[in-house]
C-alpha cells in the first residue's frame, strides 16, 4: 500500500537561533512569537 502524499495546508517557516548559553535566545524567540500573535499573524503556545 503507498504513502498518501502529504500536502500542507498553511505556511511553515523553520527559524534557527545561534547563541551562547543563557544569552537570551529563548527569551528573543518567545517575544517574536508574542508580537505576531498580537498582530494576528500566528497562535502563541505556552
Amino acid at each position: 500500500m503507498a504513502k498518501q502524499k502529504y500536502e500542507r495546508t498553511k505556511p511553515h517557516v523553520n527559524v534557527g537561533t545561534i547563541g551562547h548559553i543563557d544569552h537570551g535566545k529563548t527569551t528573543l524567540t518567545s517575544a517574536i512569537t508574542k508580537t505576531l500573535a498580537t498582530l494576528g499573524h500566528t497562535v502563541a503556545k505556552a
